[in-house]
C-alpha cells in the first residue's frame, strides 16, 4: 500500500491546492503540509514550486506523481487478483467517482447505497459537478470514474453506455404557458431560465435548436443558474420564464402539479448518461464492479 505521505503527495498534486488536497483528505492545511515536507526531506529535492498564491510540480514532483499512479494502479489490480484466489482477502476499496449534477442528485443515490450493503468494507466518495468538470477531474486523476451527460470528443477516454434521460420544458403551474403547446419559433419571444455553460442539459437543448436553425444568442434567457435544484427552485417562484430540465429531476412536482410540462412541437430532448473512464484504466477491478452493477440495476428497473 502506499504510505500516507504519498497519499497526501497524490491529493496535492491532483488538485494543486494544499487547501483542497487538506479537504479531501479530511485533515488540516498543515498537516498536509508537514507530509510534503517529509518527502521533500526523503527525496533531498522539492516537489512543489510555489508561485505566488499557486503552486506547480517540479521536475522531481512530475516524475514521483507519474510513478504514483502507476503504483496506485498496480494496487488495486494485486487487490483484485488476490481476491480471487482467496475469498477471505477483502481489502478495504475506496471509490473515487464523480458524476454531472442530474446524475449525482436522481440516479447514483439508489444504486450507492444498494453497492454499499453488498460490499460493506468498501468507501465511495463522490464529486458532484457539471459535466465539462467532471471530465476535466477524470484527466486530472481526482477521480477514476465518471458519469456525464453526452459525449465529448476526447480521444484518451472511453465511454459506456448507461441511460437514456428527457429534458422536459416546464413552467410554473401558474404560468400562463402552461399546458400549452408552442412552436419552436415562439421561444423567440418566452422569457427562459436555462443552465450555465458546461452543463450536459444546456448541451442537449443546444444541440436540439440547432437542429431546428436557432441559436441561443436569438432567444430572451433572463437566467442562468448554476445546477439542477436551483432552476428548478427559481421556477417553482417565477411564473414567467420556461426552463429545460431532466425528467428524473421534476418527476414529483409535474405529479403534485406544482410544475407543469410545455410542449413544444418538434423539440425532442433526449441525451445519453455514460460512464467515461481513461483509456488503460477500464479493467480496474472495483471501478469495473461498480458500473457493471449500475448497468444491471437499471437494467432491471427497466
Amino acid at each position: 500500500m502506499l504510505s500516507h505521505p504519498h497519499e497526501v503527495f497524490l491529493a496535492v498534486a491532483q488538485h494543486l491546492s494544499f487547501t483542497k488536497a487538506g479537504q479531501a483528505l479530511f485533515i488540516s492545511q498543515s498537516a498536509v503540509s508537514k507530509q510534503v515536507r517529509a518527502l521533500e526531506e526523503h527525496y533531498k529535492t522539492g516537489l512543489f514550486e510555489r508561485l505566488g498564491g499557486s503552486i506547480r510540480l517540479t521536475p522531481a514532483g512530475q516524475r514521483l506523481y507519474e510513478k504514483l499512479l502507476q503504483a496506485k494502479q498496480l494496487q488495486q489490480e494485486l487487490h483484485q487478483e488476490m481476491s480471487a484466489l482467496s475469498p477471505a482477502f477483502a481489502p478495504a476499496v475506496h471509490l473515487l467517482i464523480g458524476a454531472s449534477t442530474t446524475i449525482s442528485l436522481y440516479v447514483l443515490p439508489p444504486v450507492v447505497a444498494a453497492y454499499l450493503r453488498q460490499h460493506p468494507s468498501h468507501q465511495l466518495s463522490l464529486k458532484n459537478r457539471n459535466s465539462d468538470n467532471i471530465l476535466r477531474a477524470l484527466l486530472e486523476h481526482e477521480i477514476e470514474l465518471g458519469i456525464v451527460e453526452g459525449i465529448h470528443k476526447v480521444s484518451h477516454v472511453t465511454y459506456t453506455p448507461l441511460l437514456t434521460d428527457v429534458v422536459v420544458p416546464v413552467c410554473a403551474a401558474t404560468n400562463p404557458l402552461a399546458g400549452r403547446e408552442l412552436a419552436v419559433s415562439d421561444l423567440r419571444t418566452v422569457p427562459l431560465a436555462l443552465r450555465e455553460t458546461g452543463s450536459g442539459t444546456l448541451a442537449v437543448l443546444e444541440e436540439a435548436l440547432a437542429a431546428q436553425g436557432l441559436g441561443l444568442a436569438e432567444l430572451p434567457v433572463r437566467v442562468r443558474l448554476g445546477g439542477t435544484e436551483a432552476l428548478k427552485n427559481f421556477i417553482r417562484v417565477e411564473n414567467t420564464c420556461l426552463a429545460f430540465l431532466p425528467r428524473q429531476a421534476v418527476l414529483k412536482e409535474l405529479a403534485s402539479g406544482e410544475l407543469a410540462a410545455v410542449k413544444i412541437k418538434g423539440l425532442y430532448l433526449e441525451r445519453k448518461f455514460n460512464f467515461i473512464q481513461r483509456k488503460g484504466t477500464e479493467n480496474n477491478g472495483p471501478y469495473r464492479d461498480f458500473l457493471r452493477f449500475t448497468q444491471r440495476y437499471y437494467a432491471q428497473a427497466e
